[in-house]
């Protein structure tokens, strides 16, 4: 049997930093419930989500922080470009991810922001634990290794 072809992902935003600074141990996709403005404004790609994170508000679970900026043709029924935005999730995923940042100490940390095969905007969520800076340390030490053996091992042949 053929492998299955990897779906079609058009990347929007990308947070980088936070594999560095989490330990990511869960991910998951959730959509975003967004004005007709933001979703525009998504597919030019100017989206940050370098600081935003994921947290409960009235029983959902809310996106805060990410910058979507205003949609340059909308003039006056533009969106805020750091709202609160929604996120769409089964309620038993949203009881887990409320129940592990209140209980366990876990952070709810945005990954990527992307557009499925679809054309819907996903979000693909990280539930990690804060690196500690020795932790941070010992990242950085073993990635210049795994670099450096990289290319030892390239230019023996």
């Amino acid at each position: 049997m053929a492998p299955k072809p990897e779906p079609s992902r058009r990347i929007v935003a990308d947070n980088r930093a936070a594999r560095y600074h989490y330990t990511i141990e869960d991910t998951l996709e959730a959509g975003i419930a967004l004005t007709g403005t933001e979703v525009k404004s998504l597919r030019g790609g100017k989206a940050t989500i370098g600081e935003a994170y994921a947290g409960p508000s009235g029983g959902d679970l809310m996106l805060f922080n990410a910058y979507i900026p205003e949609y340059l043709e909308a003039n006056r029924f533009n969106h805020e470009p750091k709202r609160p935005r929604r996120l769409l999730l089964h309620r038993r995923q949203i009881n887990k991810l409320i129940g592990a940042t209140q209980r366990q100490g876990y952070t709810v940390v945005p990954l990527k922001i992307y557009f499925n095969d679809k054309g819907r905007a996903k979000i693909e969520l990280g539930l990690g634990r804060g690196k500690q800076a020795h932790d941070k340390r010992e990242a950085a030490k073993e990635r210049d290794w795994q670099r450096d053996r990289a290319r030892l091992l390239r230019d023996r042949g």
